[in-house]
Formats: structure tokens, sequence, C-alpha cells
């Protein structure tokens, strides 16, 4: 045991206050031929209760005056009273949080030696150890329960320039460079990075281990993420992707998603689909005025210039409701003489070559447009702008999406960059990938999880805000229930999440609430702040009152990884293993 510094004097419920010997009054003291640190608010005391130790957090201090006389002369002597919270105990050398045992009068009070500190703190098995930073007041190396904290959901939090991006690729170079061989082949990291932050040897060093995508739609230079046909061939995905309404615009697609899943797999089944819609819409009793264009679309695709012309000269005989080529064909309806003559011949040899994903999408919808209107099925006013929708981001998503049957390599770190995107294809292409990842390893994986897959989000407010005025209200909702499902369910198929953000009042109150461990830099906003503390309960007030003014690189550590919130300086990385997020130098630039 250490030095003896005080006795209990007072004992109400969890509240205990110390008598402090004037000697013990220094910020450092030495006893043993050791260190120790003197007493102050946030250090840590031993209370020597039988042959258990209570451990104690010193909460506040003041002096107790106390009069007497001497020699028939009133005296004053000033006596150090310190306030203290039992955190729980050790036994058997062993730290356990948590308050069971409490104090008595007259108990000794002991300093907490640098090994009991390091017990309160950190891992217990020394040959274990995932250091990432020093206690700040201690400046003790902490080692974080890494087997914990991997398990759970985790967030990163703090203004911009408090070192967040520093403490993200801090804990996950550590984690590849102690347990690479151990969780290679058995897990898979996944970071969308909006900044493009992470693309050179961070994390990982650039082989066969990490991949990059720097995706692009600003050139056709940008790589393209592989994406199987069958997972874009869903209707929750293209209604996801393109924003189809509820009541009108789903069902469309579900019928589209539904012929492709009848009939897509046979020979020739696009062209046979192009040629009976032509002659349908031709010869059909109640012939629609908008067919034209969309026609018009379809041969543009398959560059059937024939069809184009011929198209083009068609006029719309409003008496009749009928198309009029030349003024000598009506198309009038349950008549096929004028098509015959007309089309018939160039629709006979239409052939339609091997086309990319988004072209026989959009081919499809168009023709399944045409089938509806000419079966009453919808109006098109409610489906036209689907179409414009799905023709505007289609250009973007064929510059960052392969479509095939392909499978995509799975190293143990993917980096997915979006630096070079515009803003659509950055709310869509985050979307995607988290379907991709989380819907392919819940069918992988066994019960319990084999596997694990883990995704991480840098600047995650992007994607996961309620705030956003831009999107529809029920495409937000599309959005954030797939990342809620990940964060509530993912769980137990072995998902995890790690959510770094500027901004946690505007991440759903949702995902915050299944938020496990918690890495909170300095953090000003009122909002914020009163965010966390009514998310995490694990919060201690003495470290909530230092969130705002916590120093660059300096978090609070809490969660339920954790026995005890922590104060920890995280270390800075060299420069070519940092995030490509460091400050502008002034002095350098202005030179």
């Amino acid at each position: 045991m250490s030095m003896t510094v005080g006795e209990v004097i007072a004992v109400k419920g969890v509240n205990i206050t110390l008598k402090i010997f004037d000697d013990s009054s220094k910020d450092v003291l030495f006893y043993g031929g050791k260190k120790y640190k003197g007493i102050s608010i946030r250090e840590y005391l031993i209370i020597q209760r039988g042959f258990k130790e209570i451990v104690c957090s010193v909460e506040g201090e003041y002096l107790d005056e106390s009069k007497f006389l001497t020699d028939g002369v009133e005296r004053v002597s000033f006596i150090r009273r310190v306030e203290v919270k039992p955190i729980g105990y050790f036994s058997d050398g062993i730290f356990n949080e948590g308050i069971k045992y409490l104090p008595m009068i007259k108990d000794q009070v002991f300093l907490a030696s640098e090994d009991q500190i390091k017990t309160i703190f950190g891992e217990k098995n020394e040959s274990d150890e995932f250091v990432i930073g020093e206690l700040l007041k201690e400046e003790l190396p902490v080692s974080l329960p890494w087997k914990k904290l991997f398990n759970t959901h985790i967030g990163i939090f703090g203004n911009t320039g408090s070192g967040k991006s520093n403490t993200l690729t801090n804990l996950f170079t550590t984690l590849f460079k102690q347990k690479k061989k151990s969780i290679k082949g058995k897990s898979q990291f996944i970071l969308l990075d909006f900044n493009g932050e992470y693309t050179k040897n961070q994390l990982i060093s650039k082989g066969e281990d990490k991949k990059v995508y720097s995706l692009s739609t600003k050139n056709n230079e940008g790589d393209k993420f592989p994406i199987k046909t069958k997972e874009f061939w869903n209707a929750e995905t293209l209604c996801l992707l393109f924003k189809a309404t509820t009541n009108t615009q789903t069902p469309f697609i579900k019928r589209v998603v539904s012929g492709y899943n009848k009939y897509g797999q046979s020979p020739d089944s696009l062209t046979n689909f192009i040629k009976t819609t032509f002659k349908k819409n031709f010869t059909a009793q109640a012939q629609k005025r908008e067919s034209i264009d969309l026609l018009t679309t379809v041969v543009k695709i398959i560059g059937n210039h024939d069809l184009e012309r011929t198209l083009s000269g068609m006029s719309w005989f409003g008496r009749d409701g009928c198309f009029v080529k030349d003024r000598t064909h009506y198309f009038n309806g349950g008549e096929s003489g004028a098509y015959e003559a007309v089309f018939e011949s160039d629709v006979n040899d239409i052939s339609v070559q091997r086309l990319d994903f988004f072209d026989e999408l959009i081919i499809r919808i168009n023709l399944q447009l045409l089938n509806d209107l000419i079966n009453g099925y919808v109006q098109f006013e409610h489906i036209q702008p689907l179409l414009k929708r799905i023709e505007a981001l289609s250009l973007n998503l064929t510059q960052v999406i392969k479509v095939s049957e392909e499978q995509a390599t799975a190293p143990l770190l993917t980096i997915i960059s979006l630096r070079q995107c515009n803003q659509e294809i950055k709310k869509v292409i985050p979307l995607l990938i988290a379907k991709h990842y989380y819907e392919n390893h819940k069918l992988d994986v066994s019960a319990p999880p084999n596997k694990t897959v883990h995704l991480i989000i840098d600047e995650a407010h992007n994607i996961l805000s309620q705030q956003s005025s831009r999107e529809e209200e029920s495409w937000k909702d599309y959005r954030l229930e797939l990342f809620e499902e990940i964060i509530k369910e993912g769980r137990k198929f072995g998902v995890f999440l790690t959510l770094s953000s500027q901004r946690p009042a505007d991440i759903s109150p949702t995902i915050m609430s299944q938020i496990h461990n918690f890495f909170i830099h300095r953090l000003v906003n009122d909002r914020d702040l009163f965010l966390l503390d009514n998310t995490i309960s694990t919060l201690d007030t003495l470290s909530k009152n230092m969130i705002p003014n916590l120093a660059k690189g300096c978090c609070i550590v809490t969660g339920t990884a954790f026995d005890l919130p922590l104060v920890i300086q995280i270390r800075m990385l060299s420069k070519e293993a940092q995030p490509d997020s460091e400050d502008v130098n002034l002095e350098n630039l202005w030179i």
C-alpha cells in the first residue's frame, strides 16, 4: 500500500468527505521510491475498508476553519476537506466498477499508484495492450479494451480541427498494425471517405489488403464500384435510388422488376419486348399521344436510325385520337394495315446488341410505361418525373457503378472515395454500398456470426442528417431507415458501424441512441452538447463540462466498453500515416 494521506470524516450516502493531512497537500509526492500524483479534482484515491480497497474519484475540496485557544490567545487553523465519490473497488488485484462497499469514519486514505490507475482504465493483460494515447492528467499510456470496443457501434464526434480524423485513423491503424493477421479473412472494413482523406497509405499501406475506389462524376477516369446485376434488379433498391413515390411510382417499378425477373433471362427477351410494344402501340384501340416520345427514347438507345426518322414524321390526329403518317396512313385503333405498311419491316429487323445495365433499365421502363398507358394502369404525368430522374441519375451512376456478374474483391480494407462526386451521387452511393455489404453479409453469415463487416463513415452527417431540406421526406425516410436497420439489427449479424461527424445533433436520434461507445472531442454548439447529455448515460458531470474546452487531439472516451469515462490525449500519427485533413499553413503559403 502507498503512503497514507488522510482519513474519512463523513459518509452521507455515496458522498464521502475526507480530512487530508497537512504534509499531503503537494502536487507530486514520492514514497517508497515511487512517484504519486497529488490530490486534486479528477484524481483517484484508495480508501482501505478491512481487506477491501475502495476506489474513489475526487469531485471537490474546501478549507474548514477551526478556532482554538493557546496561552489565552485565540488561534485559527485550516483543515483541507476533500469530497469524493466511490466508483469501484479492488478485489484480489482486479478492479471492479460500481459501488459495492462504502467506507466508515476513520478509515485510512491512500494515494493510487500508477499501476492501479492503469488497471482501473486499461486492459488487465499487459501482453494484449491496445494504446492510442495517454490519460490527459496522469500522462499514463492507457490500453483500450479492443475486444469490447470493435464488437460495438462507435461514434467519434468533434468540431472541425479538434482531431477526430486523427482519432479515427489512429484507432484503426493500431488495430490493423497489431491484429491484421488475426482478422484477415474473418472481417471486412469498408470506409466511406467523402473528402478523399484516406486514399494513400493511411490505415494500411496500399497492397493486396487495401483496395481504393476513387469514384468521379467529373470525368470518366474514375474507378467504378462493382455491383451484381441481381442486386440492382431489385424493386427496393431501384425505389431507393430513384426516389420513387409510394403510391404510384413504387408499384410501377415493381411491375418493371417483375417483368424482368419473369422474362429477362430468356434469349432475345428485350428485342421481343420492343417488337410487341411497337405493334401494340400502333394497333391499340386507345392510343396515347405521349408514346412517340417514349418509343423515340428506346430507338435512340438501340441505335436504330431508320425507326427514329420514321417516328419523327408521325403526327397526332386529335379528332380520332390516333397517329398519322404523311397524311396517308391513319393508325386507326384495332387495324394493323398502317402499322404493316409503315413499321413492320423495320421493327422485324430490330436487333438489340449488348447494352449496359442503365440503358437496358431505361428501355424497359419506357416500354413498361407504354404498356401501362395502353392498358390504363397509370397516368403519364404521375410517372414522367420518375423517368426524368432515372435518365438524369443514370448518367452519373454509369460513371461510378459497374453492373456485372463479376465478384468484387474482398480485401481487408476497402476505401470508397467520393471526393470527386457531385452531391447527388454523394447521397445515393453510400446507401447502395451499405445495402450491398449488409444484404450480402446477412445471406452469407452463420449464427452466431463467423465473419464481421465494419462500415466506417467519415463525415456521417452528410448522409445521416434529418435536417436536409433538399430532398423529399419519403426518400429521406428510406435513407435513414436503411442505416437505422443496420445499427439496430446489424449487431446480431456481425455488422458494426463507426460514425465520425462534426455535428452529432444533425444525425438521426435513433442512430445516435444505438451507438455504444463514444470518442468525444471539442464540441461547442448547444444542440450537440444537449444531445450528448441526453444520449450518453455513462458521461459524468465533470467530463461533460470539459467538452467545450478540450484541446486539439484530446477526447473523452466513454461507453459500454469502459468502466469509467477517460480523458485521453490521442497520439499524433506520423506525417505519412495522417489523414489528408491537416490545417493550411498560411505562414508558408503566403511567404
